[in-house]
Formats: structure tokens, C-alpha cells, sequence
């Protein structure tokens, strides 16, 4: 439906002990690694079946991991490798190394739960005639951001991780006189909490 795009999906290979930390008090660290192996699939599985256009995972530290190589057997996604650096850093190099090639760019965590094919669809048609879409995260970040041309001072000196990278984001934007649009908010599994609603709501 969108041949000029791209949806990038950020990942961290499965190690116990490295992802999902906040869930291993719970989990364990292998049953951390597990919840996220899983949420991983779902997104991908997601992606591939909504068809909208081609769909990349950007690996980290790089693509090399195991199941980095199944999941592009079995999801048909092309495999990337993440550059050093802070998160900032490494969205705005994947967003664009993929704007030189491609009209539009919609980037999102691999473990985004909520995630769905209408708010994929919903990104890329706002990306259509903006420059600038974002899917808020309930937690005060965004767990989706797309771009129809560059915006590297969006990326640089974020707080990633705080509660205020959404508010700084959008003052940012203010600044730069770009109209925006926001998706509804979203959320992903970090912790106890989110692991208890992501059980409630069947979506794995």
C-alpha cells in the first residue's frame, strides 16, 4: 500500500540479563528474554501480514544473533545493524540511512504491545502530507516516530528513558515550526504492571 516507505523495527538481541531487566525479579532472566523473544514475534508477525511495505529489523548490538536469523526466515524482513550510541543516535542514523532511499519512515520498538495494523496504516497515511507523526507512550515517551524527510535535532540530547522525552520532543517541534501528528497513546511491557495488563488483555 505505501511502496515509497518503510516500517523499522528497533530490537535488542534476546540475552538473558539484557533485556527486559525490570521483569527478571518476576520472570527470571531467561523468562525476561522469553516475554520479549515473543513480543518481538507478535510485532514482526504483525507487520509482515499487514503488507503495507517493506519492513526492516535493526538489530543491536548488531544482526548477527541467532534469532535475529529466524525471524528473518520466518517473517521475510530485511536485517539491519543498530550504530553505537545512544538511542537518539541510533534512531536518527536508521531514519536516515532509509530517508535516502525511501519517501517515508515510520520507526518502532520491537516490543510495543499495543501495537496494531491500523495504527501502522494511520502512520504512514499521516506521513502522506507531514513531515513529523508520533504514538505517544502512556509512560511520557513514544513508542512509534516517522519522518518524511530529516529532523536530526529531534534525537539529540533526549533524556531517553525519562518520563519528559515526549514534552521535550514536542517543544522541539514548536521551536522548528513543524506541524506534527500524534496517534493515540500506546503502551509496551517494562514493568510488574505492564506484564499484569499485557496477561489481561490476550494479546500474547
Amino acid at each position: 500500500m505505501f511502496p515509497d516507505a518503510r516500517l523499522l523495527v528497533f530490537a535488542k538481541a534476546p540475552v538473558p540479563g539484557r533485556v527486559k531487566t525490570r521483569l527478571a525479579g518476576q520472570l527470571g532472566a531467561r523468562g525476561a528474554a522469553r516475554l520479549y523473544r515473543s513480543l518481538l514475534r507478535r510485532t514482526l508477525a504483525l507487520a509482515s501480514a499487514a503488507r503495507l511495505c517493506p519492513v526492516e529489523l535493526w538489530g543491536a548490538p548488531d544482526s548477527r544473533h541467532g534469532f535475529f536469523g529466524a525471524c528473518r526466515r520466518d517473517y521475510g524482513v530485511r536485517l539491519r545493524r543498530q550504530c553505537a550510541g545512544d538511542l537518539g543516535r541510533r534512531m536518527n542514523h536508521a531514519l536516515n540511512r532509509t530517508l535516502r532511499v525511501s519517501g517515508r519512515a515510520v520507526l518502532i520498538g520491537g516490543d510495543w504491545a499495543s501495537v496494531g495494523i491500523a495504527e501502522l496504516r494511520a502512520a504512514f497515511d499521516r506521513l502522506a502530507t507531514g513531515d513529523v507523526v508520533l504514538g505517544p507512550a502512556e509512560d511520557g515517551g513514544y513508542v512509534l516516530v516517522g519522518l518524511r524527510r530529516p529532523c536530526p535535532w529531534m534525537f539529540r540530547g533526549i533524556p531517553w528513558g525519562a518520563p519528559t522525552v515526549l514534552e521535550v520532543t514536542r517543544r522541539r517541534l514548536e521551536r522548528s515550526a513543524i506541524v506534527w501528528v500524534e496517534l493515540p497513546p500506546g503502551w509496551d511491557v517494562d514493568t510488574p504492571a505492564d506484564l499484569k495488563r499485557l496477561r489481561r488483555s490476550g494479546l500474547l
